[in-house]
């Protein structure tokens, strides 16, 4: 778990971050309709996830930086016995003030009241205000019928003097370098992570159907997490359907002699692991696949040897781009390097954290504290093969550590497995 501490730390760094006479107002979200009366799960907004560590809905944080004073807010839901007994228990005010170590916690009702307090001119409590922050995520609803760009016109229209600026900017540096408490998270989340690949090679066979593996793994790493879920959807792909770089609807069946791509992960208190693994359905790579598959695996291991701070996200590219060109040049996959782009056609890695693409900026050099993901990738798919092994990487003072060694890659290791089934 991140520690309280560590929550209030962030948000110190962001007020240092913030213009003098300026506010931020961080809404943690509403769950979004689905259909007819439901609505999809509620997935808290991560920025204020990582400034807060509550996760629950209509719930906001607001910052003062005033003139020699900063001050912190959390608004929270009002208890409701008659929606409590449909909906479950909401944080009092109490437990929301242990969570994120933010002492002002008022209910969400009073926070119009307590904006006019600030930005009205004539109230002023703390001095001239002339900005406001706000995470201006387009997809963010606020509450049923509100999104953020109608909160910024509502605000806009009573205070017209404010100038409202997008808060994503600020909060980006600080959730791009990850404390030891994030990373021990994602070491949680790679291990469980490990156990569900594993399950998912025990029952791999030649007439298994992909959602049945994609099934176990969910199992697996729910039993193993305490129910907290996957990354993302996960991506079973066998056969022509590993040549999908985001196959959607596992339902086909693993033949023999085809390859299985995995794309997956576990997540622990919501930091994300994101890993790819290529094997053979009968457990036996063919000398083709071999061939492919140990070009893939070995600018897999070129790039985590490459990687370190100070290059970008876009010199690995460039490295993976002429690794993989050469080596299908020289094994005759291609016959000119121009042609490298048919056979890989996306970028080599991204960031990783609370959200399994998670914010960054590819064009910045890379610094210690950074995760990203490194996933070399060979698709033909007019030979029904794709292949794509992908590790997660912590950018150190001298290189990287690759967070995923422990899931295993090597072809004699895949093999051995399945052999001492």
């Amino acid at each position: 778990m991140i520690p309280v501490k560590e929550y209030a730390e962030r948000r110190q760094r962001l007020l240092d971050k913030m213009e003098e006479g300026s506010v931020l107002v961080l809404f943690s979200g509403v769950a979004k309709k689905s259909s007819a009366d439901d609505c999809y799960p509620f997935e808290v907004n991560r920025n204020f996830l990582y400034l807060t560590g509550i996760t629950q809905e209509d719930s906001v944080l607001l910052l003062v930086n005033s003139v020699g004073e900063k001050k912190e807010y959390l608004f929270i839901s009002p208890f409701d016995p008659v929606k409590e007994k449909w909906y479950g228990k909401k944080l009092t005010q109490e437990e929301a003030k242990d969570a994120s170590g933010i002492h002002n916690v008022l209910l969400n009702g009073s926070l119009s009241a307590k904006l006019d307090t600030i930005l009205n001119p004539e109230r002023a409590e703390y001095g001239e205000i002339n900005k406001v922050y706000i995470d201006l995520d387009p997809e963010q609803k606020i509450a049923e019928r509100t999104d953020t760009e109608d909160y910024c016109d509502t605000l806009q229209k009573i205070y017209p003097s404010i100038q409202i600026e997008n808060a994503f900017g600020l909060i980006v540096p600080l959730r791009m370098i990850k404390s030891d408490a994030e990373i021990q998270e994602f070491r949680a989340a790679i291990e469980t992570t490990k156990q569900g690949v594993l399950s998912v090679m025990a029952k791999t066979r030649p007439g298994v159907k992909e959602w049945e593996l994609a099934d176990e793994f969910l199992k697996t790493v729910n039993d193993d997490s305490g129910y907290q879920g996957l990354s993302f959807n996960t991506i079973m792909a066998s056969g022509e359907h590993a040549a999908i770089l985001h196959y959607p609807h596992p339902l086909g069946k693993c033949d023999d002699g085809d390859l299985l791509l995995m794309d997956l992960g576990s997540r622990c208190n919501y930091y994300n692991a994101d890993v790819s693994r290529t094997i053979p359905v009968n457990g036996k790579f063919d000398d083709f696949q071999r061939t492919l598959y140990t070009i893939v695996l070995e600018c897999n291991k070129a790039v985590a040897k490459f990687a370190r701070p100070g290059l970008t996200i876009k010199d690995l590219q460039a490295f993976t781009i002429e690794f993989l060109s050469s080596e299908c040049l020289a094994k005759g996959i291609i016959s000119k390097k121009e042609d490298i782009s048919n056979y890989y056609f996306h970028n080599i890695s991204h960031y990783i954290g609370l959200d399994t693409h998670d914010v960054g900026d590819r064009s910045l050099p890379l610094q210690p504290g950074n995760v990203i993901s490194d996933e070399p990738g060979l698709y033909i798919r007019e030979k029904h093969i794709g292949i794509r092994i992908e590790d997660d990487l912590l950018i150190t003072e001298d290189g990287c550590e690759v967070l995923t060694a422990g899931i295993m890659k090597e072809i004699s290791d895949i093999e051995k497995f399945y052999g001492n089934r």
